[in-house]
């Protein structure tokens, strides 16, 4: 009895998320050509997808609770998904280059999404992209509302001014990442201090700073370094985000699993320069730490030991390796201030040869993975080619020597058929040599032998 009623409940279930999933499919619309001509009605947010693409197919249940969700909070912005292979042409035009990509379309704009695919991540940036470029802050109300609500906003504070209009233009480019707001000075909270006005903050990390044209160049590009909190848990997708900020990322690699001290304590080294130090590293430097070394090891092509500390160059490939035991936050920023000065020599880099060897890697690890993950693939994958080449080779060896002694054969049959006659004289003239019954006799023609005889 009690195992039919958990066979019961278990059918139950699986009825409840197959009707779920369909329930939510409802919400996400299926794209095809007439969507060029109807979408400027509306804000989308489409999926372009390929049915035989794997990241596409993990993708699908959770684009389905995104459209479910927007659907059910009222958002404007309506989900769809469109087969970029059967409409290759449409795709085309928003620039699609692989697959999934997610676009959200805004009349004649179209945003890139390259966030985590999560569905929390994926409505956050609907709801920032949808709305208004730059939201107003019309009290301290709101503007403590944001800062609890964002962990890093961008403010601009003052009237019109060319400052506002390249904020704007930066806004305009930057709404991927972060928000941007506006306020007077007397929204902004009582502990900021502006030197002058009008003036663009950034507030993060409970602090916040001040934009300064001749310290910190184009404001764009400062937004885009600042855009990130001080202190990150890092992965690879992070890692490759911070490569356009120009920064350096000192990283903690430890084994969280593991609760050693010395795995705490170097994380806890990082964490503590990173909140004492700011001032002094946060144009330079982004911290944070890394779970396990499996992906730094694919950036350095060598096995780092952890714990450690590691200083990454993400935009060119170089790397610090420390150069002393790391034992307390001070020794901490002497290495950092060495790596600034140039007195730890860096190591891996984007030139010529490092780019050979970095291919020669990721050959050399894709061809192990493989015989790691199924043995038998790898040598389908792998001993398959090798003998249907060697067979070639062999095939290809032979058919040369054989061909050569036909030609061979051949041009010698060629000459004697050509010229029988001269042969044929030839022999007639020469005058027979006694004993020598290898030269045969010419036969003379019946009438010659007739004369002879008479």
């Amino acid at each position: 009895m009690a195992a039919r009623r958990r066979g019961s409940a278990l059918r139950l279930c699986a009825t409840v998320f197959l009707l779920d999933m369909a329930f939510s499919k409802g919400y996400v619309e299926d794209l095809d050509e007439s969507f060029k001509e109807n979408r400027k009605d509306d804000i989308w947010l489409v999926d372009f997808y390929a049915p035989w693409c794997g990241h596409c197919k993990k993708l699908e249940p959770i684009w389905n609770e995104v459209g479910l969700e927007m659907k059910s909070i009222g958002s404007p912005v309506k989900v769809g998904k469109m087969d970029a292979t059967s409409y290759s042409s449409i795709a085309s035009e928003f620039g699609v280059r692989g697959y999934p990509t997610i676009k959200l379309l805004k009349g004649d704009l179209a945003y890139n999404y390259r966030g985590p695919r999560t569905k929390d991540d994926i409505i956050e940036f609907a709801h920032r992209v949808s709305g208004a470029l730059i939201r107003p802050l019309p009290s301290q109300q709101m503007f403590e509302h944001v800062q609890k609500r964002h962990r890093v906003f961008f403010v601009y504070i003052g009237g019109e001014s060319p400052l506002k209009e390249k904020y704007i233009d930066a806004a305009s480019e930057l709404i991927v990442y972060t928000y941007f707001f506006s306020a007077s000075e007397e929204v902004v909270p009582e502990y900021v201090t502006l030197k002058e006005m009008p003036a663009v903050l950034v507030f993060k990390d409970e602090t916040y700073f001040v934009y300064d044209e001749y310290e910190d160049g184009d404001l764009s590009s400062w937004i885009n370094r600042e855009r990130f909190q001080n202190y990150l848990t890092m992965d690879g997708f992070l890692l490759y985000e911070l490569g356009d900020t120009g920064k350096l990322v000192a990283i903690a690699v430890i084994d969280e699993k593991n609760t050693s001290v010395e795995h705490t304590r170097l994380k806890s080294i990082i964490q503590e320069v990173a909140r004492d130090y700011r001032d002094q590293f946060h144009r330079d430097f982004q911290f944070g730490h890394m779970d396990g070394n499996d992906y730094i090891n694919t950036l350095l092509m060598d096995e780092l030991k952890v714990p450690t500390v590691v200083v990454l160059n993400t935009s060119n490939q170089q790397y610090f390796l420390l150069d002393r035991q790391i034992k307390n936050a001070e020794d901490m920023v002497q290495f950092i201030n060495n790596v600034l000065d140039g007195t730890v020599d860096a190591q891996g880099g984007d030139s010529i040869l490092q780019r050979l060897k970095r291919i020669v890697f990721d050959a050399k690890s894709t061809i192990v993975s493989i015989f790691r993950s199924s043995p038998v693939m790898g040598c389908f994958l792998f001993g398959l080619p090798l003998g249907v080449i060697s067979i070639m080779c062999y095939g290809i060896y032979t058919a040369d020597t054989d061909g050569g002694y036909i030609e061979e054969r051949y041009e010698g049959s060629k000459s004697e058929t050509q010229s029988p006659e001269p042969v044929e004289e030839s022999k007639e003239k020469q005058e027979p040599r006694s004993g020598d019954s290898l030269v045969p006799a010419v036969q003379e023609p019946k009438d010659v032998l007739e004369k002879k005889k008479d």
